[in-house]
């Protein structure tokens, strides 16, 4: 599996998502209770950045119409959205946050 740079560890807030582009794919990278996720960027619903929405309880929100998806799977907690994102594997070496395009889900 290859991992690539999407930011420095000290770059995230809690619960603040920070939006990255690795080879052309738009990923929010989001550092929250104790952990770091990569998730794709893109609401499976209305095609919007992920990363202008909340964190809460592990989970992202889309601000245009609600549905929040989890960090860890990627799926929907409700509708509007009914298809899941993709989530990516992270990995911490130092300050580096290094993730993988490869799909978890």
């Amino acid at each position: 599996m290859a991992y690539v740079r999407a930011c420095g560890l000290s770059e995230l807030e809690e619960d603040t998502p920070k939006r990255v582009e690795l080879d052309g794919t738009p990923v929010s990278v989001v550092r929250t209770e104790g952990e770091v996720f990569a998730i794709n960027d893109i609401c499976s619903h209305a095609n919007v950045s992920l990363s202008e929405g909340e964190v809460e309880d592990c989970q992202i929100e889309c601000w245009l119409h609600g549905s929040a998806f989890d960090l860890r799977t990627g799926k929907p907690s409700g509708p509007p959205a009914t298809r899941p994102v993709p989530v990516y594997p992270v990995k911490i070496e130092g300050d580096d946050v290094l993730v993988s395009l490869t799909q978890e889900s």
